[in-house]
């Protein structure tokens, strides 16, 4: 069947639809049905169901005789380390590390932090969790005491396992001092840490209080899958860059387990065996579904890759990874191609590696804009794929279902909503809008199983931050249109929407314009205030490499080209060069706090900038041009 009659079957009969993607999971007591909708607008999916994550990521393979299959790839080229892990060796780990965190007094229900870096060590801590039936949060590496502290005062976790350091190309980035200023920092103290000391740096271990990785499994009895019910939580996610009360997003463990393995195939056409890169890290979203958990519930080979796509040692860092492993579908953010694409503007080292096995790329995180996904398509020769999902719902809301029907691929666009998605675009009063026109986008209740039912210890938040704007639909936050064909454009974030003398534009559009220059490798756009007109864009730009020219005749031909392309009803007579944008690790543009500066307001650091020196060079850029002067 082709995409159409999929996602129609899907309308017609969601209840069938889901109880049928459910039979590729093992269950322990499978679920009566797929929807618990009792407590509407709150849905949960396969509530009665009992399952353990873990047995169906690891041991129902190894059981069916795919033990030697090799399971997690670490590649590291920071260290300069490439090591293979199979399924049957991933099993004895795993439950090596959980009969450990067992013997230690931690049970089905206790909360876990990770805090460690890009190595398979995050992975099985995540995995032992899930054997327990604990309950993971996984904190990036490297985080701020502070915002550590926050997260342990939300999750009250029994336990926190941590490694030593994590490894920036030139630096080791120390995260023993920072897990003990949290715990400090924190009113909640965890029992115990586990720390995996790893070589470049050995941290001080408090005698009794932080245990040894290896040391604290000696002699230790493995554990057994510990089975859960459908609803009960693997993981509790803040997403990044909270503010205030802590948004801890739930991913409930029966509906993440069929959600992910029905899009490992629908979305990204993989099947057991295949090789599946998800160039993230455990930190973020991407890194829970398509590196620890997708990947390997589907029986396929997951990379943990420890490095980054320039600079580890260069530009042709993915493609020698692809190359090496024989990478058949590989996801990565916008941001990174985009940063490749600026180093070797020519593609001139991807030459150097055979890429025969790769069949597709898939961006998100940002949106990508059509010269990038060109750039890409024309040296790689493969489909790029653009798609668009968020923390809070675990897995793609549109996406070219390549592994259903390989869709046309129109530029700018995610592409079209996947089963389980009724995607809608609204107007203020929560009506649908005609085709083209923007809107908010809003996601018709009740969400597909594997999206959150709701946030941790916060059931009011969750309520008023998704469902009250537009009652009976969850609330995206993002901005766009849907055109004639049922593909969806995200233009920009709800806020990112600017109201220039009256005229609601999208940002996104006229950043698309501004990568269309030959000489712009990056850029943003702003809504900054204005007296006359209410707000202003303003344009940031980053040059390809190599680019030598005056930098005015430059701004002055983006101004053109937005004039061009959109009208003058864009006002959009402001831009700058400046060397880098700031961005969270994760790679998205920090727009909003760029505003605040430049409206002179105060702002928060955000919690998971990459680093804050870049803001006071976005504010000396904007003073160059009469802005941010309080």
């Amino acid at each position: 069947m082709g995409y159409t009659e999929v996602y129609q079957d899907w309308k017609d009969d969601p209840e069938g639809f889901w109880m049928d993607a459910a039979q590729s999971i093992d269950w322990v007591k499978p679920p009566s049905k797929a929807l618990f909708d009792e407590n509407a607008p709150l849905y949960e999916w396969f509530v009665d169901a009992q399952v353990n994550t873990c047995y169906n990521a690891i041991d129902r393979h190894v059981e069916a005789g795919n033990g030697g299959r090799t399971a997690l790839i670490y590649d590291s080229p920071i260290t300069d380390h490439i090591s293979k892990i199979s399924y049957a060796e991933l099993q004895t780990r795993v439950a090596a590390l959980a009969g450990a965190l067992r013997a230690k007094g931690v049970t089905k229900g206790d909360r876990v932090i990770i805090y460690m870096p890009m190595i398979p060590q995050a992975v099985e801590a995540m995995l032992a969790c899930a054997r327990l039936g604990a309950v993971h949060s996984v904190v990036f590496g490297g985080f701020a005491a502070n915002e550590l502290a926050v997260r342990i005062d939300d999750a009250t976790p029994k336990a926190i396992i941590a490694a030593s350091c994590g490894l920036e190309p030139n630096r080791v980035v120390h995260y023993k001092p920072l897990l003990d200023g949290a715990i400090d920092l924190a009113t909640h103290k965890p029992d115990f840490t586990v720390i995996y000391q790893r070589d470049q740096e050995v941290a001080a271990l408090k005698d009794g209080y932080d245990f040894d990785w290896h040391g604290f499994q000696f002699g230790v009895e493995p554990a057994e899958c510990v089975p859960v019910a459908g609803n009960h939580p693997v993981y509790i996610l803040y997403t990044s860059g909270t503010t205030g009360a802590p948004k801890g997003v739930i991913r409930p463990t029966a509906g993440h387990l069929v959600a992910l393995d029905y899009t490992m195939k629908a979305v990204y056409d993989i099947d057991a065996g295949d090789v599946f890169w998800a160039a993230s890290d455990v930190g973020w979203v991407v890194g829970h579904s398509y590196i620890a958990y997708g990947p390997l519930i589907h029986g396929a080979t997951s990379i943990v890759f420890e490095g980054k796509p320039v600079g580890t040692p260069d530009a042709g860092t993915f493609w020698r990874v692809i190359s090496d492993h024989g990478v058949k579908s590989f996801f990565t953010a916008p941001t990174a191609f985009r940063a490749v694409k600026r180093e070797d503007p020519e593609g001139l080292l991807i030459k150097d590696y055979d890429l025969s096995s790769l069949k597709i790329v898939y961006l998100a995180g940002e949106r990508a804009d059509p010269d990038t996904i060109i750039w890409a398509q024309d040296h790689l020769n493969v489909p790029v794929i653009d798609h668009w999902w968020q923390t809070e719902t675990g897995w793609a809301i549109a996406a070219n279902p390549m592994g259903i029907e390989p869709l046309p691929v129109k530029l700018g666009s995610p592409s079209v909503p996947l089963p389980g998605y009724d995607v809608q675009v609204l107007d203020e009063g929560g009506h649908s809008v005609p085709a083209g026109d923007m809107g908010a986008i809003a996601i018709k209740l009740p969400l597909p199983p594997g999206t959150l039912p709701g946030l941790w210890n916060a059931p009011e938040l969750f309520i008023s931050s998704y469902l009250t704007t537009f009652p009976g639909y969850y609330e995206t936050g993002d901005a766009g249109m849907i055109d004639e064909d049922g593909y969806l454009y995200i233009m920009a974030r709800t806020d990112d929407v600017i109201n220039v003398a009256g005229h609601r534009l999208s940002t996104g559009g006229m950043e698309e314009v501004l990568a269309h220059h030959a000489d712009v490798a990056e850029c943003a756009v702003i809504g900054v205030a204005d007296a006359l007109k209410g707000q202003a864009p303003v344009g940031f730009l980053c040059l390809n490499a190599g680019v030598t020219r005056d930098h005015a005749k430059v701004v002055r031909e983006v101004v053109g080209l937005v004039r061009e392309k959109i009208g003058p009803v864009a006002a959009f007579k402001l831009a700058v060069v400046v060397d880098r944008l700031p961005k969270t690790r994760s790679g998205k543009i920090l727009r909003g706090t760029m505003v605040s500066i430049a409206d002179g307001k105060d702002f928060k650091m955000p919690a998971t900038i990459d680093d804050p020196v870049i803001l006071d060079e976005i504010k000396v850029a904007l003073q160059t041009i009469g802005f941010a002067q309080t």
